[in-house]
């Protein structure tokens, strides 16, 4: 829930959106028919969903964009008392008549003090167009809360917030956790697409998670227009971790899953 204000006078315009509004960063998004495929990465899964407060993004020229905001925190509300008075600031740069961009953002910048999803996160993303037929978009991103409660220790971790695994006699950690995404897209004339994804994703204490251990997901999925009302987006991805089980209720290391869906425009 949010609003949007345009100025067309500053530099080459700026929207001001103020409310409730979804994270700046991200390949993916929350709504369905935003989003190449049925399912999300990880790394989409464990970073910050939502922010609220007040955002700018302003056009300086063909080639430059800047954002800059102030809000509560990743995922919470202003009279909340996981509220942290956070800010953003992003820089994007776009060449080749749009055929090329990164863009780089310090997402939440606060004390990333542990509390409700209070992350320190910071991104950089690269869409490269290769012809009318392919492209490709790449995404990394680092971040991490401080003073964590370990899962070993006395102090109870904030409910739906996860502990760390912190080492042997800590009762609080440093707990980061880093990863690498990349999607690949072939489209194959009007009516379908061809989405390849890969990434890894280490959970250093297993704070984002709930598992201390390092992901691999591969994924294919192919989307399918009938008309331009009905698109079907089967798929088939495989996950795994590699130091510790993670899925099944922690029993094991790997999974397959074969999924999909169908989107109806209207």
């Amino acid at each position: 829930a949010y609003v949007d204000v345009y100025v067309p006078q500053i530099a080459e315009g700026m929207n001001i959106r103020i409310g409730r509004y979804v994270s700046l960063p991200d390949i993916e998004a929350q709504l369905a028919p935003n989003n190449y495929t049925y399912s999300h990465s990880i790394t989409y899964t464990y970073d910050c969903y939502t922010q609220q407060g007040i955002n700018t993004t302003t056009r300086l020229s063909d080639h430059w964009m800047v954002q800059v905001g102030l809000s509560a925190g990743c995922d919470a509300s202003l009279w909340t008392q996981d509220a942290k008075l956070t800010g953003n600031a992003c820089v994007s740069y776009t060449w080749r008549t749009g055929k090329d961009n990164v863009y780089l953002c310090a997402n939440s910048i606060n004390s990333g003090k542990y509390a409700y999803n209070n992350l320190a996160a910071y991104y950089a993303t690269w869409y490269h167009k290769f012809n009318d037929k392919w492209h490709t978009d790449f995404e990394s991103w680092y971040q991490y809360e401080r003073q964590v409660p370990s899962i070993f220790g006395p102090i109870k971790p904030e409910n739906g917030a996860n502990g760390a695994w912190c080492k042997t006699g800590e009762t609080r950690c440093f707990a980061p956790d880093s990863s690498l995404l990349n999607y690949v897209e072939r489209q194959f004339g009007p009516h379908d697409t061809l989405s390849v994804r890969n990434e890894f994703v280490d959970d250093i204490k297993g704070q984002r998670t709930g598992i201390k251990t390092r992901y691999s997901e591969h994924l294919i999925s192919w989307n399918h227009w009938i008309g331009t009302s009905l698109l079907f987006r089967p798929e088939i991805r495989f996950e795994h971790a590699y130091d510790n089980p993670a899925f099944d209720n922690g029993t094991k290391k790997s999974q397959l899953i074969f999924a999909g869906d169908i989107i109806v425009f209207y």
